[in-house]
């Protein structure tokens, strides 16, 4: 928790002025038991009522101002914690955001959003005790010490007895119960990550009738979580009666003694009473530390999964160069050189040796079986992806030597499975560009062969969209996907496999109004469909990795054999679409 302390400066004057707020409260509430005795030994024992008045309006007075003390105390350290635990998941999140594809498998979606929730929660908790409790504790534990000998350091022997006791119960507690607390944030991973999977994948799992499989694969995770919390619940159960047992005989035995003292004359009933107090305020102390104990491993526990996240390197660097990037003349456009990518851990390159330059007006097509890489060559040109070998090159400069922002500003993107946020339509198709006029996005949407359907929609362009678009179809959902992209007005277009869930009929009219709005841009398409690569300017062959071939449809369909092979499995049908 040390390296994460470093977010927690800003908030360093709430923090210390939390503490000296706290210390005060506790020498309030150090002094009362000192009043009370006053009252009994002086005003009750003696009668004298406007001694008792006296001395019962300052307690009073200082039982409000030690209210006052806490209602400070807590809000300061509150400010503090709070705004340590919203800082630190802001930059969990910006940094997040920086991570690659490969960063993302590496850690799990599911256990992503449990560090950036429970575990900076858990954090923030502790942060909020130490601020509180850490300083109390030692204060009160301390002061009722020294206040206790005051009174009647005979009796104060009871303490070596009571606290060795108190000790080595909480640290037997803690023994076994820091081990649970850390195997419970990875059993949450676990839960989090079957209940990520049911969630969105609930269509396929009502398909193939697997729901009684799926409950029962949640049910196992949340059980073996509930068991883990049982047994933490178990130990404390069993430690408290102790922990008050110890507490309890101690009371008794300073009864015990003090009623003997009393009887011989060397203390009185009063400061009985008032050492009982102090002896409570010892000891729950002890009992407020142990809590801290155990606390603060479990928090441990969390700032390591946190600093995990933190620490990893994203593979995708930002050049961080400046945003003009000239292309030389008759450079613009994409090139790849000599491309070669790998996966980590895979036997063979995703990649081989890919050379070709798509140009501006032109419409490159990308075909292939299914893993022939397609999808992998259009990842690169955004950098989702780093080339192994070669280069890929926008407008002349390497994709690798330029800014991420700028890079990705020249490109509008459509993924291969269509993305959508919840909000409205106009908002979904918006945000491709957030100062886009009404006009603009209905002329997009238009374009994108959508407008007809958001029009049949309740409240039209103004209707809500669910999260991933659950409340649309797969063909309308692409549709708006392709909307966002073309309300961009970007140098290049990427679309990956964007037309897979249109008809035929749809998927003319819609590259036709591509081909008008990108007229002056790049537009590289990936498709499995020949109907949708059929009047590509340029079409590329993929084949495992390779390229096969590159050219018109005539031009393949005379010397790539592959090419031949997709047209013949898929029918006279799509070229006559």
């Amino acid at each position: 928790m040390i390296r994460l302390s470093k977010y927690f400066r800003p908030y360093l004057r709430a923090a210390v002025l939390s503490v000296v707020f706290v210390f005060l409260q506790s020498l309030a509430n150090l002094y009362l038991p000192t009043l009370m005795s006053d009252i009994v030994d002086t005003g009750i024992v003696k009668g004298d009522m406007p001694y008792i008045y006296k001395m019962g309006v300052l307690m009073l007075l200082v039982t409000l101002v030690a209210g006052g003390f806490t209602v400070v105390s807590n809000y300061l350290a509150s400010k503090a914690a709070n705004g340590f635990g919203r800082d630190l998941r802001n930059e969990m999140f910006s940094h997040v955001e920086t991570f690659s594809l490969k960063e993302f498998d590496q850690v799990g979606t599911s256990s992503l959003i449990t560090r950036t929730t429970n575990d900076i929660a858990q954090i923030e908790q502790v942060f909020m005790m130490m601020l509180k409790l850490m300083t109390m504790a030692p204060l009160m534990c301390i002061g009722g010490i020294i206040m206790a000998v005051y009174k009647d350091a005979q009796l104060s022997l009871v303490f070596i007895v009571a606290l060795p006791l108190l000790i080595a119960g909480v640290v037997v507690l803690a023994k076994w119960a820091i081990p649970l607390f850390k195997q419970i944030q990875k059993k949450m991973d676990r839960m989090n990550l079957v209940l990520r999977e049911e969630l969105t994948g609930i269509r396929v799992i009502r398909s193939f009738n697997r729901i009684k499989h799926e409950t029962k694969r949640f049910d196992t995770a949340n059980r073996d979580m509930m068991q883990t919390s049982i047994r933490i619940n178990q130990i404390m159960a069993a430690a408290l009666p102790v922990m008050m047992l110890i507490m309890n005989l101690s009371s008794v035995a300073i009864v015990w003694f003090g009623g003997l003292r009393i009887d011989q004359g060397a203390m009185q009933v009063g400061d009985l009473m008032a050492f009982i107090q102090y002896a409570m305020m010892i000891m729950f102390s002890v009992l407020m530390g142990a809590m801290m104990l155990i606390m603060v491993p479990r928090a441990q526990v969390s700032a390591v999964r946190v600093n995990e996240v933190l620490d990893i390197q994203p593979d995708i660097r930002d050049a961080g160069r400046t945003k003009d990037y000239p292309a030389p003349a008759g450079d613009r456009g994409v090139t790849f050189k000599d491309v070669t990518c790998r996966y980590p851990g895979a036997e063979k390159p995703a990649l081989s040796d890919i050379s070709f330059t798509a140009q501006p007006g032109e419409m490159t097509a990308i075909i292939g079986g299914t893993g022939a890489g397609k999808s992998t060559l259009l990842n690169l040109i955004p950098r989702f992806f780093d080339v192994s070998e070669g280069s890929v090159k926008v407008n002349g400069t390497d994709v690798r030597e330029m800014r991420l922002e700028d890079l990705r500003s020249l490109i509008s993107y459509v993924p291969q499975k269509a993305v959508l946020f919840s909000g409205t339509v106009a908002e979904n198709i918006r945000y491709g560009d957030g100062s886009a006029a009404d006009v603009s996005v209905r002329e997009a949407a238009r374009a994108a062969q959508a407008d007809e359907f958001i029009s049949q929609m309740p409240d039209g362009y103004d209707s809500v969209i669910a999260q991933d678009g659950k409340n649309i179809s797969g063909g309308q959902k692409q549709r708006l996907a392709i909307a966002r992209a073309l309300i961009r007005k970007t140098d290049i277009y990427l679309l990956d496999d964007s037309f897979s869930a249109l008809d035929y009929r749809t998927g003319a009219k819609l590259q036709k109004e591509l081909r008008h709005m990108t007229e002056s841009a790049v537009l590289i398409i990936v498709a499995q469909r020949i109907s949708t690569v059929l009047h590509a300017d340029r079409i590329i062959v993929l084949d495992e990795g390779s390229v096969t071939g590159i050219g018109t449809h005539q031009e393949l369909m005379e010397t790539c054999p592959v090419y031949r092979e997709i047209v013949s499995s898929q029918g006279n049908k799509e070229e006559l679409a």
